[in-house]
């Protein structure tokens, strides 16, 4: 998105403004003259974004399991035009070793809290606003022990077509990044080169994506007014590899 005045007084709520993609978004968002609310599970994070940010920044300690938190936020963000939620809580394992509670949290981050999040603050939108989730290639592209992501993926892409009818005239889409740079993969160590060189030669467009490249599907999300209950697939082509 190339930096101008369109986001000048105009409010932005960032849920997952902790991971290193929220960041960027929020960089970007604040750059171009947005009022920002940060929110998150984590202040420290939020309090480390808000610290790099110019201009006016608010943030929210939120919980997508806990309505009261969603609750709270909605009176934090007030009147505003764009929310975008880049939480995700994987759940990954073999089914015999998966825990409801970590299942739970995986659907409260992808499906109950955006449910949550539209119940309580889509009549806080502003004309021609909107809201963002994230969803994820595992949904068209399963693999063994990435069932619990597979579903809550696929759950979110329909979950955001019907919410853009039922809170419709305010916009509801969703980007899903397919393998992208994100720092998940450092955990890796030594294999996390190999791993995204592979992936690279096995996908269209011969490559692994960019925090920045999501961040471009967001602002393309809020700023066409004619797209809603779309999903923005950011995967380099890799579900159709």
């Amino acid at each position: 998105m190339s930096e101008n005045t369109q986001y000048a007084d105009r409010r932005m709520v960032i849920i997952g403004a902790g991971s290193r993609t929220g960041r960027l978004l929020a960089q970007r968002a604040a750059a171009a003259g947005a009022h920002l609310v940060l929110a998150g599970p984590d202040r420290r994070k939020l309090e480390r974004t808000a610290g790099e940010l110019p201009g006016r920044v608010e943030s929210a300690v939120v919980d997508l399991a806990d309505e009261r938190t969603i609750a709270d936020l909605a009176k934090t963000a007030g009147r505003f035009d764009h929310l975008v939620s880049t939480a995700g809580m994987p759940a990954n394992g073999p089914l015999q070793d998966l825990q409801l509670e970590a299942v739970q949290r995986a659907f409260a981050a992808k499906v109950i809290g955006p449910l949550l999040l539209a119940k309580h603050l889509a009549g806080q939108v502003s004309e021609g606003g909107s809201f963002t989730f994230f969803s994820g290639v595992a949904a068209w592209r399963p693999s063994p022990e990435r069932t619990v992501m597979a579903t809550t993926n696929g759950a979110l892409a329909f979950l955001v077509q019907a919410l853009a009818v039922e809170i419709a005239p305010v916009r509801v889409n969703a980007v899903s990044p397919g393998i992208v740079d994100t720092g998940a993969w450092d955990a890796m160590g030594a294999d996390k080169d190999a791993f995204l060189r592979r992936v690279a030669e096995s996908n269209p467009a011969r490559r692994v994506g960019s925090p920045d490249d999501l961040v471009k599907a967001v602002f393309y999300a809020m700023d066409n007014p004619y797209v809603t209950g779309s999903v923005l697939h950011v995967d380099g082509g890799g579900r159709l590899a």
